[in-house]
């Protein structure tokens, strides 16, 4: 299966996030050009935000999982109509099943080069380096010299509009965005705020893009 390429490599982690706020907050998001949600499975109700965000948005968004650790998730978020599946680990078992048996987009987490090779085995199409503020942007660049060229890589944990450049400069193709972007029971005039500062930093870094 081929990677998903969305427009703007951003994906949006509402950790903590409720069924009944989530869409106002994803709405500002898709408005900011957000084309990736992703709603992790510790967060209240997760699997009525993911259905009620797929069926708002329908293909216009890659609305998924994040934090997926079990196979009950899969069949959760696959019953939600969710079509993204994000993990903090490395568990080739659970990467086959959910490409295999269920068809998801898989960005699955990772922090060495063997577990990064484990993953594209198992079947992911894209990978999350985990936590990446712990290893910084020039661990990006040795993974690179290693890693399959084609295979997106994301930078997730610690990311914010200061420090997005130098991991994009690095090798990553975009960034899982977390805390600096959403908090649990912020106003969605701060979401809309924090989503346009992400966007702007992104287009100053790849002015190509644009």
């Amino acid at each position: 299966m081929t990677p998903w390429t969305p427009e703007l490599p951003l994906i949006a982690i509402l950790r903590g996030i409720g069924p009944d706020e989530v869409l106002d907050h994803v709405q500002v998001l898709h408005e900011a050009g957000f084309d990736a949600i992703e709603i992790p499975t510790n967060s209240p109700d997760w699997q009525v935000s993911v259905q009620r965000v797929s069926q708002a948005f329908g293909v216009s968004l890659m609305t998924g999982a994040g934090t997926v650790l079990t196979s009950e998730h899969l069949a959760q978020l696959s019953a939600a109509g969710g079509r993204l599946m994000v993990t903090p680990n490395t568990n080739p078992t659970l990467i086959a099943e959910a490409v295999n048996t269920y068809g998801f987009q898989v960005c699955a987490g990772f922090a060495t080069a063997s577990e990064a090779f484990a993953a594209l085995q198992a079947g992911a199409q894209a990978l999350k380096l985990f936590p990446s503020s712990v290893f910084g942007p020039d661990y990006v660049k040795a993974l690179k010299a290693v890693l399959p060229a084609q295979v997106p890589l994301y930078a997730v944990g610690g990311i914010n509009p200061g420090n997005l450049a130098s991991y994009l400069d690095a090798g990553c193709v975009g960034a899982g965005l977390g805390s600096d972007l959403y908090r649990p029971g912020q106003q969605v005039a701060a979401t809309r705020e924090r989503a346009q500062r992400f966007v702007q930093a992104w287009q100053a870094a790849r002015p190509q893009a644009h």
